[in-house]
């Protein structure tokens, strides 16, 4: 039952010996040359109102020893595990961002960038930032090793957040799912009821976990300038 259960999440399923789960990851490349010839409509306008929003909050949150573009990185990771988190909706197209090999790979690429370039150009800096101030000298290698540590899990803490938020609302829709095999006529409007509530929450929750992990990883990169 339960190997069942989780195989929706299992990547290794193909077709003809041609493994396609993978392939949802670009299908937002298909869609991306026909945004250039198409008319501004209110759908592009609202996404670029939403990309601006954006823009002035990441930097605002980078600070003014931001380079200039640095937030269109944060940009394009928000717009990347919105649309992957969007797609796994859809029947029969696997969520990529409910896999810990996509959400590690992005966070922690994410955080050995940002941890080498403050590293190598700002150490004293860095070291600065594992003691808080005013911390007594006897706390200090006490501070030193909390601090380290929770540098240390912040990719894992990334995707493990991403992985388990998109698992658990596709884990609900299958249970639910299941049991309405056996309910009565009555029942089953009710649970087609909850279907679609639940559908429009994880609608939500594809939004908020986009935003969360761009949000947390815009402000790990402005404690290493």
């Amino acid at each position: 039952m339960m190997s069942n259960l989780f195989s929706i999440f299992d990547p290794s399923t193909n077709l003809f010996n041609i493994p396609f789960n993978w392939m949802s990851t670009f299908l937002g490349i298909m869609f991306i040359p026909y945004t250039f010839w198409l008319i501004p409509n209110r759908q592009f306008i609202l996404w670029n109102f939403i990309i601006n929003k954006l823009h002035f909050e990441f930097k605002n949150l980078l600070g003014i020893n931001s380079f200039n573009g640095s937030t269109f990185i944060f940009i394009s990771l928000f717009s990347f595990i919105l649309f992957n988190n969007f797609l796994g909706l859809f029947p029969y197209i696997f969520t990529s961002t409910s896999h810990l090999t996509i959400s590690l790979s992005i966070s922690l690429s994410l955080w050995l960038s940002f941890m080498f370039y403050g590293w190598i150009n700002n150490s004293q800096h860095m070291f600065i930032h594992m003691i808080p101030q005013g911390t007594p000298k006897i706390l200090m290698p006490f501070m030193v090793m909390i601090e380290t540590i929770s540098n240390i899990i912040r990719p894992g803490t990334l995707a493990v957040r991403l992985m388990a938020n998109m698992m658990a609302g596709h884990l609900l829709l299958t249970l639910l799912s299941s049991t309405g095999i056996s309910m009565s006529n009555y029942f089953i409007i009710l649970l087609i009821f909850l279907q679609i509530l639940l559908l429009i929450l994880e609608s939500a929750v594809a939004v908020i976990q986009s935003y969360v992990i761009s949000i947390l990883s815009t402000l790990y990169s402005s404690e290493v300038n």
